[in-house]
């Protein structure tokens, strides 16, 4: 067994773990730039020309979606609360089945680029395409805020970064990274990051899974029971984590539902959608994702158990980076600073993939959507909008770094921090997606109160709950300015999002554009029209 542990400020070689750090920056640069080249128009650059095929594009879903959430935060909350963490996995892949059945052909049919394409298309365009773009930043920069405090808490417990000034920087130093990937390669650079990312964290859990369960004579069983032995019946039972009173019950209920119904409305997973080249690409694309982020799950439950049977709960939560130290120490426990480098490399690619994506698709959204369509209407000098994209990729690159190291120095589980942002995009997005596409009555004042609507209300909900203030894990554990009892809003805020658009609808005098309803309608469910459209 190895000797160097989590009780230390690092684990295994810095020098050895800065070296693969290296080694993976230098091949995705290296991607990076040779995708760079191809980057002539906006469509190259928000949808790398809509030449990526179904089977990549799942590969690349997979890579955008399987964050540092996935690898650190679940494998983590699995080792610490056993089968309470296990939700997590459950609820980020049922979702995909809402993704495919009710919104990922119809999207890519209507859109050009963004989410807005298809709020605005028979709506008032500059009111709702305003307030999708305020929306897509808002989700981004959630999930942001989680990558970035992953990043931090991975390369300083690798690293043996000590200190708030010096975590900072680690933060501020992958923020960089991101917004370079971002302004050089577009989206054709950041999809050939996520499908490598993805192949190869798919991979190093693979291997992981295969050597924890070689441990115990690969039976889970087995398994099960060296975990039990180390924290406990309670990791083998529900409620270690959500059963303590009412209040963590319906936190369950809440998380739930935001992660079933989050990933169709996270922007940066519908602009996947517009990189393929029709529809039934789109399609196979989900199906892909499905597999490969499935997989990936049964994986993260071997791996989780195995942190907690091998490592224990006391040493995961004692390291830097608390829980989300889980899979790194379960690394270097199984084959020492060597994995452990690797599987390092492998969460560090990971977050600057989903970054880069996050990212991109921000800047896509102000730049699409708000200066070309509101503020310019239109006419947009050749590259202007590009030029834009890139400026507001910085601009939102500089705000998540600050929010990150705020997160990073709370020490929140990057799961949860995950899971708000999808209590986000399913407060504020989704009821008005599936509006626009199923409704024949809705109009623009029902969009409008269902996006800011559930925007205001999950926000607000999050500041006023122990996630931000009154308690010892909460953003300001020395404020306390809670109300809110809940730490995942989604129970309140998604039903009140879906009223709002109810409401706004049918207590306004607009009448709904029949016309476009029509159009929408057809070219929505058959494909006719789409292809001229996204090549207009």
């Amino acid at each position: 067994m190895p000797d160097v542990l989590a009780a230390e400020s690092t684990i295994g070689n810095p020098a050895i773990n800065i070296s693969i750090f290296g080694a993976f920056v230098l091949v995705t640069l290296a991607i990076t730039f040779k995708a760079s080249r191809n980057n002539k128009s906006a469509a190259d650059y928000y949808a790398a020309g809509r030449t990526i095929t179904g089977q990549q594009n799942g590969l690349a879903i997979a890579g955008d979606y399987l964050s540092a959430a996935s690898f650190l935060g679940i494998a983590g909350a699995i080792a610490v609360y056993g089968y309470d963490g296990f939700l997590y996995s459950i609820g980020f892949l049922v979702a995909w089945l809402v993704a495919l059945l009710l919104v990922a052909e119809l999207m890519r049919n209507t859109a050009r680029f963004t989410m807005a394409d298809v709020l605005a298309f028979r709506m008032r365009q500059g009111p709702v395409r305003t307030a999708a773009a305020i929306s897509t930043l808002a989700v981004s920069l959630f999930y942001l805020l989680a990558q970035m405090a992953g990043a931090g808490g991975l390369v300083a417990l690798l690293l043996g970064v000590e200190g708030d000034l010096a975590e900072a920087l680690v933060v501020t130093l992958v923020g960089a990274l991101m917004i370079f990937y971002v302004l050089v390669g577009g989206m054709r650079g950041t999809t050939w990051v996520q499908i490598i990312k993805a192949s190869l964290l798919i991979a190093g859990a693979l291997v992981m899974t295969v050597w924890v369960l070689g441990k115990y004579g690969f039976n889970l069983s087995a398994l099960l029971g060296g975990a039990i032995e180390s924290g406990g019946q309670a990791v083998a039972e529900p409620g270690a984590q959500y059963g303590l009173n009412d209040t963590t019950k319906l936190d369950f209920v809440s998380l739930g539902l935001a992660l079933v119904l989050g990933t169709a409305g996270l922007p940066h997973v519908l602009m996947r959608f517009y990189t393929v080249p029709t529809s039934k690409e789109a399609r196979t694309s989900v199906v892909w994702a499905i597999w490969l982020i499935g997989i990936f799950y049964l994986f993260s439950l071997v791996i989780g158990y195995g942190a907690g049977a091998l490592v224990g709960a006391e040493r995961i939560l004692a390291a830097p980076g608390a829980v989300n130290a889980a899979a790194p120490l379960l690394a270097f426990e199984l084959g020492g600073t060597v994995l452990l480098g690797i599987i390092a490399g492998v969460a560090f690619a990971t977050i600057l993939a989903v970054v880069a994506g996050l990212t991109i698709t921000a800047s896509a959204s102000f730049a699409h959507d708000v200066y070309a369509s509101v503020i310019k209407k239109g006419n947009v000098p050749p590259n202007g909008e590009v030029r834009v994209a890139r400026i507001t990729a910085v601009v939102v690159g500089a705000i998540s770094i600050g929010l990150g190291i705020l997160a990073l120095q709370a020490g929140l589980n990057i799961a949860f921090l995950v899971a708000l942002a999808f209590a986000v995009a399913a407060s504020a997005n989704l009821p008005t997606i599936l509006y626009t596409l199923f409704w024949k009555k809705f109009t623009t004042q029902g969009a409008l109160w269902s996006i800011y609507g559930g925007l205001i209300i999950c926000i607000g909900l999050i500041i006023f709950s122990p996630v931000v203030s009154g308690a010892e894990t909460a953003m300001f554990p020395t404020a306390d300015f809670a109300w809110f009892p809940l730490r995942n809003p989604g129970l309140v805020s998604i039903p009140a999002s879906f009223l709002l658009g109810y409401l706004g609808t049918v207590l306004t005098k607009e009448k709904p554009n029949e016309a476009k309803w029509a159009e929408l309608e057809v070219r929505a469910f058959t494909g006719i029209g789409a292809e001229k459209a996204v090549n207009h």
